[in-house]
């Protein structure tokens, strides 16, 4: 069972940036997907950025395009998160995933509070 643990998060002013992170325990060929969700207060959880570790394909969710990158250091078994020019909407607990070919293990989160 592989395990994931997220940080960075924390507390920003809007358009401002944060990176979160997540190490995965086990070996990046195992677990082709990587994927980065969050939850608001009375929301489902939705899929944010996600990256095919074999062919480097990512895709976004509408709602971040142009504001987050997402990209995976293979010698790290890291996954990031770039968040710039966060706005208030962003603020959710933020959860990265892993699996084959897609979300099958999760990590515990790590809270983005963006304030306006």
């Amino acid at each position: 069972q592989a395990q994931l643990v997220e940080s960075g998060g924390g507390s920003v002013q809007a358009g401002g940036s944060l990176r979160l992170s997540c190490a995965v325990s086990e070996y990046p060929s195992s677990l082709n997907y990587r994927g980065w969700f969050r939850q608001a207060p009375g929301k489902a959880r939705e899929v944010v950025a996600q990256i095919f570790i074999n062919t480097g394909t990512t895709t976004y969710a509408d709602s971040v395009k142009g504001r987050f990158t997402i990209s995976q250091d293979n010698a790290k078994n890291t996954v990031y998160l770039q968040m710039n020019s966060l706005k208030p909407e962003d603020t959710a607990l933020y959860y990265c995933a892993a699996g084959p070919w897609g979300p099958l293990y999760w990590g515990q989160g790590t809270q983005v509070t963006v304030s306006s």
